[in-house]
């Protein structure tokens, strides 16, 4: 099974979110934050070659002098899961040989770069992640919902809430 930066990212923020998301129930279209975000990526740092597809199963946003992988968000709002995701770019590519990778998260509209590490405690958290994704891939059951603040602001909320 492949797991994406994407699946990754909804990993950290909701396993709901990636459960409907990996059983093709999409509702981003639907979403003027997603779709604000898109804008965002199409309109930023214009001058990199953007998008840079990786075994057909990772998506870097940038990679900058060849040597730092860029991933831009929007907000800071979930910060930790746009780190996990970008951590995850790192882990990946070091499984397959790449050494001395750099990353850093960057928010456009805050004008605001945070550079990002990747520890051997995080390659556990991230194996354990691969592991529990591929469990949510497996199952028919759908995950409990958050009930949290950052709920009200989903794509899915309508699928969850109403």
């Amino acid at each position: 099974m492949q797991i994406t930066g994407t699946m990754i990212y909804y990993y950290f923020i909701c396993h709901r979110k990636l459960w409907y998301f990996v059983n093709e129930i999409t509702m981003e279209q639907n979403s003027e934050l997603v779709s604000i975000g898109k804008v965002l990526d199409e309109t930023s740092y214009q001058r990199e070659k953007k998008s840079i597809l990786i075994d057909n199963q990772i998506n870097i946003d940038f990679i900058q002098n060849g040597a730092v992988l860029h991933e831009v968000k929007k907000t800071k709002s979930i910060e930790e899961a746009g780190e996990w995701q970008i951590k995850y770019y790192m882990y990946y590519l070091e499984e397959r040989g790449v050494k001395e990778i750099e990353a850093k998260v960057d928010y456009p509209l805050l004008k605001q770069t945070k550079e990002v590490f990747l520890t051997q405690e995080d390659r556990v958290v991230l194996k354990k992640a691969v592991q529990d994704i591929e469990q949510i891939l497996e199952s028919e059951k759908i995950p409990k919902k958050l009930n949290e603040k950052i709920c009200k602001k989903c794509a899915y909320y309508d699928l969850c809430y109403i």
